[in-house]
């Protein structure tokens, strides 16, 4: 994998019970404990499918067995690899659509929400959006407005995780440039400058907004398609 590379997987959480065993046999001893405290049977099929897609997508960026993978979760919970720190990897999931980036020497996070209209999303402008943002949003047509929404939120929803802060950083501390939504005219002061973060929108079909953000030049992205069984 080129170190300028950022690897975007994506595909659909089956939670296939003839597809959990194999998954569950490469999760860690903490993932495996984690998944039986679940009283929710789709729930914990789903996380052990995804954190075990998590690991073999891993494993192929370190060629390693994905059960012998060492991953730890930081202050805020977010993974990482103690081993191998200069591999950012970030998840994101809704419903049943995954998503999973992995690149190199750099802070990333990704984002994927499902675009369905929502009686809330005046009220979480209010909340999240920054006075540029929220401005910017107003003003437009009820018929851009849910998808325009979306796509600031993934993008602020990716910026936190890529801090390892996650939400509770606070949505409105990270504010796109209404006028190029793939800058940020604002972060927190510990993250260093604006212009370090670069956001780039995901594009997975109709009724899905994703995207990612990193502290790098983002120079390429390479969608990459989860099998069926991976």
């Amino acid at each position: 994998m080129n170190t300028d590379t950022i690897q975007i997987w994506h595909g659909n959480i089956a939670a296939e019970e003839a597809h959990y065993q194999t998954y569950w046999r490469v999760l860690g001893a903490a993932e495996q404990a984690h998944a039986e405290k679940m009283k929710n049977d789709l729930l914990r099929k789903r996380y052990v499918e995804v954190y075990g897609r998590l690991r073999k997508v891993l494993a192929q960026a370190l060629n390693e067995l994905p059960e012998k993978i060492n991953i730890k979760k930081a202050e805020h919970g977010k993974p990482y690899l103690p081993d191998t720190p200069e591999l950012a990897f970030n998840l994101s999931h809704s419903a049943s659509a995954l998503v999973i980036a992995v690149g190199w020497d750099c802070r990333l996070g990704v984002d994927i929400e499902a675009c369905k209209p929502r009686t809330s999303l005046a009220g979480l402008v209010d909340k999240c959006f920054a006075e540029e943002e929220s401005t910017y949003w107003n003003k437009l047509p009820e018929v851009q407005k849910t998808l325009a929404f979306y796509r600031f939120w993934t993008r602020k929803e990716a910026f936190v995780k890529a801090t390892g802060h996650g939400i509770s950083l606070g949505l409105n501390q990270c504010v796109i440039n209404p006028e190029n939504q793939a800058e940020f005219l604002r972060v927190p002061s510990e993250y260093g400058q604006a212009s370090t973060w670069h956001v780039q929108d995901i594009a997975l079909g109709q009724g899905v907004c994703s995207a990612l953000v990193a502290d790098k030049d983002i120079v390429e992205v390479r969608l990459m398609e989860l099998a069926a069984t991976t």
